[in-house]
């Protein structure tokens, strides 16, 4: 159910505005996004007032020698473009502070404009194809405080790194570093560092003289072992250890007082660290995939945590202690051996999101019930023991919002799932459902429906009443009504056969009725006797009449 959530790679960019701003009729700010461009509209130039230009997610291929018009322009963003070299202009932006290049097929050595723009504070390189950065950029831009150099093919950093003294934040994900660069050990004004993605497979000592960093990030490396040195990063309060080769964390980290988020999952740690339950501040903990059996009874401390992911273990039962973290939020515990809830699972009053997929649940699990601010549900059993009902308490979590049944042996639905006012998604794909439950038309808020793989061969016929729904997935069932050429075709399309197999039986209904009534008014009788007679292969009463009638006709008398 739950990702490993982490910081956002880069600090988040100037907020954008849709509007350029002005001021005394002076433009200061340009939104030219998203907007299929192959050049950079050379009106652009005419403002030159502007200090923020966003070009991003185009498709320019060349910046122009105008550019230098833009004397004042303190942000530039051009990534996700198609530029291949830099045009020498560029570097005459001497007021330029924030500038993003990624994800252009840029041509390394045309990088060595960059070097002249002296003012740069941030410069995000992302997914460049970078092997190695320029030296000249290290040695002559010195009030850099972010790079960024995600997705490249770094193995190294050149020792000119050292000048950048200023340096609070650096992003080497997804590169090919075999060994931590050492060169970052010197640069005492770090605060984030990003190492996730590499081959890194020890951690030096000196990590320790980095006092201000505050969240450090290598997850899926090679990592054996921590260095006893990484609790002098006194302020560390983000940590992602995640999938490497870790058995154990060193007792010294307890000293670290300001912990919290702390990443574990893909290791083999068989048992949660005892100096975990004495971080006390932790919010946010993931334990994915641990090989875990049980918790310690001092996990019970951590009461201040939000979220806490447990999926992939080998616990047989929910932990009790659980049950004591009054501010959790979200909680994993997806495929383990679980068989029952505690009962005291409701005092998890503040609990929103609950993974409990591909467990050994014999039943439906009702503890779930008196979770009354529960959002999010997923009992989906892609591996497990298969539920074969959903009770109708399931109306009871009236502010649930998505439920995920999936992969169950499920034959019905309840009738309850209508009475749920805030239910968006229902995701009931390969089960067994031979038919919806017409109440289902009255859950006005669902947007997604995906019945896929199932046994359906009918919809409700007001089904077309949920005007919200923007996803509905029929495919793999044996539909008749509608027919399938018309699922395939799409929503608007069911949508149309329903409204019109709808009227259809509508007019079908009024001309019965106008048949009934007019048999009455003919003297055929009551219609419920006219049925009756029917039914029993008898006569009307009108019919018996003129029967008789004709055989007293004088004159008329059986041949033999």
């Amino acid at each position: 159910m739950l990702k490993d959530v982490k910081s956002v790679e880069r600090s988040p960019k100037i907020p954008q505005r849709n509007d350029p701003q002005h001021v005394n009729d002076r433009t200061f700010f340009i939104n030219a996004s998203n907007q299929s461009l192959t050049a950079i509209p050379l009106e652009i130039f005419a403002f030159t007032e502007l200090e923020e230009v966003h070009l991003e997610n185009n498709q320019i291929e060349e910046i122009p020698q105008e550019i230098q018009r833009l004397k004042n322009i303190r942000v530039l963003y051009l990534d996700k473009n198609n530029l291949r070299s830099l045009c020498p202009a560029l570097g005459l932006l001497s007021s330029l502070e924030s500038l993003d290049l990624s994800y252009n097929p840029i041509f390394s050595s045309s990088l060595l404009v960059v070097s002249f723009l002296r003012a740069l504070r941030e410069l995000r390189l992302y997914q460049t194809n970078l092997k190695e950065i320029p030296v000249v950029i290290c040695k002559n831009l010195h009030h850099l405080e972010l790079l960024g150099l995600t997705g490249n093919h770094l193995k190294c950093l050149p020792k000119e790194i050292a000048n950048q003294t200023k340096l609070r934040e650096i992003y080497l994900k997804r590169n090919q570093f075999e060994a931590f660069p050492q060169e970052l050990c010197v640069l005492y004004n770090l605060e984030i560092v990003d190492l996730d993605e590499n081959k890194i497979g020890a951690i030096p000592e000196e990590i320790g003289h980095l006092t201000r960093l505050q969240k450090f990030f290598v997850a899926s490396n090679n990592l054996r072992v921590l260095p006893a040195s990484l609790c002098q990063c006194s302020r560390l309060s983000v940590l992602d250890l995640s999938h490497n080769l870790l058995h154990s964390i060193p007792n010294s980290l307890a000293e670290l007082r300001e912990m919290t988020e702390i990443g574990l999952s893909g290791n083999c740690l068989e048992k949660v660290p005892r100096l975990i339950c004495r971080w006390t501040s932790l919010h946010l903990l993931y334990l994915r995939n641990t090989g875990l059996r049980r918790l310690r009874g001092s996990f019970r401390r951590l009461i201040n945590l939000c979220c806490l992911d447990l999926s992939q273990n080998h616990l047989d039962h929910c932990p009790p202690q659980i049950c004591a973290l009054k501010n959790l939020e979200v909680l994993a515990l997806d495929d383990n051996k679980i068989g029952q809830l505690p009962s005291e699972l409701g005092s998890l009053s503040k609990l929103k999101i609950l993974g409990i997929t591909g467990n050994e649940f014999l039943s439906f699990p009702e503890e779930v019930f008196s979770l009354e601010s529960l959002e999010k549900l997923y009992i989906g059993q892609d591996q497990g023991s298969k539920l074969t009902y959903v009770p109708e308490h399931i109306g009871k979590l009236q502010s649930l919002k998505e439920l995920y049944i999936e992969n169950n042996h499920l034959e019905y639905l309840p009738m309850s799932l209508g009475s749920m006012p805030n239910l968006e998604v229902l995701d009931c794909r390969h089960n067994l459902l031979k038919q919806l439950p017409d109440a289902i038309c009255q859950a006005q808020a669902l947007k997604e429906l995906l019945l896929e793989d199932n046994l359906l061969t009918h919809l409700p016929e007001n089904l077309d009443s949920l005007v919200n729904i923007k996803v509905l997935t029929l495919m793999d069932n044996p539909m008749e009504e509608p027919p399938k050429e018309v699922c395939a075709e799409g929503n608007e399309a069911i949508w149309q056969y329903l409204k019109e197999k709808r009227e259809r039986n509508i007019m079908a209904t009024k001309i019965q009725a106008w048949w009934r009534g007019t048999m009455v008014r003919k003297g055929f009788g009551k219609f419920s006797e006219l049925i009756k007679a029917r039914k029993k292969g008898k006569a009307s009463p009108k019919d018996k009449k003129g029967k008789k009638d004709v055989k007293e006709i004088p004159g008329k008398k059986n041949k033999k």
